[in-house]
């Protein structure tokens, strides 16, 4: 096989992950396929033999052509009808939307507008991809630690922080009837606090502990957490009500919950250092 032939092979192995980053990026699937097609043009014209990691560099170059649509988009001040969510309507388009992941949902996006252009690519780029805050860096050109901080405000404002402090009070009771029912073996009072259709999944670092990567269904997360968090804690992730277990005064694990009126909706079990780190967390024990 040619070299040019090789290089082509390479990169439809990593196309579709491409696809799925620029399109959480840029919220289009018209410009998330022009922003994959300049990341194989940029292919073809570098000579990417002392390369290590292809995917990993693809991946960067992509995320830096979305930030510079971002950033255009926002000197523009204005958005294409085609940049705005909308939902899967084309049975035809169903594999490709599989690819993408449940997060890329019309809701997820319209709060992603709202985002400043490096905040959705920590966001983006840390969260739903697992690139570490050394690679964001180099992107945004800035810190590690400035790359964690646009992270985690972006992530407070994904999550819902940014609420009626009526709100936050319904679901502070509503994190604290959950632990307490988990605490006690209730089966029926964490039916109670979790949606039917509540999906709770693991990173990887929690998998890797033994947590299962995703539950389903409101029977299935109670029997998960049934007799479960004697140790969780009430905290404030980012400004939003959830719970963390800590060991040797350090979070080891953070309990993220997601919120539909008076019920939880979905829980995402935290255990990547990194991660963590990145979190403002606040002890909501004692309030």
């Amino acid at each position: 096989m040619s070299e040019p032939d090789e290089r082509a092979a390479a990169f439809e192995q990593h196309r579709g992950h491409l696809r799925a980053v620029a399109y959480r990026m840029l919220g289009s699937r018209a410009e998330a396929e022009d922003a994959v097609q300049e990341a194989w043009l940029r292919l073809h014209r570098t000579d990417t033999r002392d390369v290590l990691n292809l995917g990993g560099w693809l991946t960067t170059v992509v995320a830096r052509v979305c930030l510079d649509q971002l950033r255009a988009r926002r000197i523009r001040r204005e958005d294409s009808l085609d940049a705005r969510p909308v939902p899967v309507a084309h049975p035809g388009d169903l594999e490709r939307e599989a690819l993408l992941g449940d997060a890329v949902g019309p809701a997820l996006l319209v709060v992603l507008d709202l985002l400043e252009p490096a905040e959705r690519l920590a966001f983006v780029l840390h969260d739903l991809f697992g690139v570490s805050f050394d690679e964001i860096a180099r992107i945004v050109d800035r810190s590690p630690v400035a790359a964690r901080q646009l992270a985690s405000r972006a992530r407070r404002r994904v999550q819902g922080a940014d609420v009626p402090s009526a709100d936050v009070s319904v679901r502070r009771r509503i994190v604290d009837a959950f632990l307490a029912a988990s605490r006690e073996g209730d089966f029926g009072a964490l039916l109670a606090v979790l949606d039917p259709d509540v999906v709770l999944r693991a990173d990887a670092a929690a998998v890797a502990a033994g947590a299962v990567a995703e539950v389903r269904g409101a029977s299935a997360v109670a029997e998960t957490f049934k007799g479960r968090a004697r140790f969780a804690q009430a905290a404030l992730l980012d400004g939003v009500p959830g719970a963390v277990w800590a060991s040797g005064g350090q979070v080891r694990a953070a309990f993220v919950f997601r919120f539909d009126g008076d019920r939880i909706a979905g829980v995402e079990i935290v255990m990547d250092p990194e991660t963590i780190a990145s979190m403002e967390t606040t002890d909501d024990g004692g309030r």
